[in-house]
């Protein structure tokens, strides 16, 4: 008997049914509760994170893919795949990040190797919306070498007193909490750091300054300060001395999520250009009667459609439970190419756009901004160049 193609998953089309119902409901909530809204958040500089994600979670779009037991719905993993496109469809990039850092960045290590008191008190409120967290491992002299940081957490008793910085933090203004990468013994490789939850109510935490930047203006940026600020030990992350092992795992996730959300606004991005070469008339026809315009678009399409299968596919590992190092290989290969895929529809589209492309109520301008930062941001390309060659063996002359 052959089976029913339309309703079960296939390598080319994962979703059900139920899937493409849960679709339509993020894309709605998209549409009515951020869209509206963007404009004005990119002029205050940020969003109200507390009042968007109390939504999302009492519509249970927050940590999809977590067990019930600590808040999650134990959906599986194409239920994050949607969430994650359709975020990538707002008009402003800011929020879908907002949302990836509380969704798929500062809570997977928490869910995964954190205790039961850490999971009841900071993960199952940030999954329903209550909290809102952050992950803070970039330092001033720290950023993509990760084996460089130099915020201490030191033992006294049952405290640790942490001294340091941690720059460019993601929601950094308005966390409740953060997810804190820190050295606990000494060293200067990746060995003897330790992921800790820092409520941000504790003396000594301090938002040194909101920072100022290209794009993405609809998140708030910190630069944070830690001064003699103790926490309990029991805010420790599973095992001391094993943080960086622990946020490598959350880096394959957080680089899906940004692969996921970069696919889909890059879609938007060529479609808006071919609706307005469309509608654009230049020596009395379209612009998109110029065959150079089609071509370019169409390679534009061709590439983002090719994406999202290597998103997929990195999806379908996770989802399989496959060896950590392919999955790791897979992700740092989504992250490097839609950053450069990203940067190309950016700089295509808008010069398609013409003047019109550079004025601030045009959406591809933001676009044009917002996009630079996914060549930089959770690893860099040349980074992630470094992952795919060692595993690769290239280090091995």
């Amino acid at each position: 008997m052959v089976a029913n193609v339309q309703s079960a998953p296939n390598l080319f089309n994962p979703f059900t049914e139920e899937h493409e119902m849960f679709r339509r409901s993020v894309r709605a909530f998209v549409e009515k509760e951020i869209n509206p809204y963007c404009d004005s958040w990119e002029e205050a500089g940020q969003a109200p994170l507390h009042a968007l994600f109390r939504k999302m979670g009492e519509l249970g779009f927050l940590g999809l893919h977590y067990p019930e037991d600590v808040g999650g719905a134990n959906a599986d993993i194409w239920y994050t795949v949607i969430l994650h496109e359709e975020l990538g469809k707002a008009n402003a990039a800011g929020v879908p990040m907002a949302i990836g850092v509380q969704d798929g960045m500062a809570t997977p290590a928490l869910a995964k190797y954190g205790s039961t008191y850490l999971k009841e008190t900071y993960l199952k409120p940030a999954l329903r919306g209550e909290m809102v967290c952050s992950i803070a491992v970039t330092e001033p002299d720290a950023g993509s070498d990760v084996a460089r940081i130099r915020t201490r957490a030191v033992r006294d008793g049952e405290y640790y007193v942490i001294n340091g910085s941690k720059m460019y933090i993601t929601n950094g203004t308005q966390a409740d909490w953060i997810c804190l990468l820190a050295r606990t013994s000494d060293g200067e490789d990746y060995k003897g750091m330790s992921l800790i939850v820092v409520p941000t109510n504790t003396p000594g935490f301090i938002v040194s300054k909101k920072l100022k930047k290209l794009g993405n203006l609809s998140s708030d940026t910190a630069l944070l300060t830690f001064e003699n600020m103790r926490v309990p030990v029991t805010h420790l992350i599973g095992e001391e001395g094993r943080g960086f092992y622990y946020q490598m795992e959350q880096f394959q996730i957080e680089r899906l999520v940004g692969a996921l959300g970069g696919v889909a606004g890059a879609e938007r991005a060529v479609r808006d250009t071919i609706r307005y070469t469309r509608e654009r008339k230049a020596f009395g026809k379209p612009l998109l009667a110029n065959q150079w315009i089609q071509f370019r678009l169409s390679e534009l399409l061709t590439e983002i459609e090719a994406q999202k299968q290597l998103n997929y596919y990195c999806a379908s590992l996770i989802e399989s439970g496959a060896d950590s190092t392919e999955i790791t290989r897979i992700a740092s290969m989504c992250k490097l190419k839609v950053g450069r895929l990203m940067r190309q529809v950016a700089d295509t589209c808008l010069q398609f756009y013409g003047g019109m492309g550079y004025m601030e109520e045009t959406p591809i301008s933001r676009y044009f901004r917002d996009s630079r930062l996914s060549s930089i941001g959770g690893g860099a390309d040349e980074i992630m160049l470094q992952i795919i060659s060692r595993i690769e063996g290239m280090d091995k002359y």
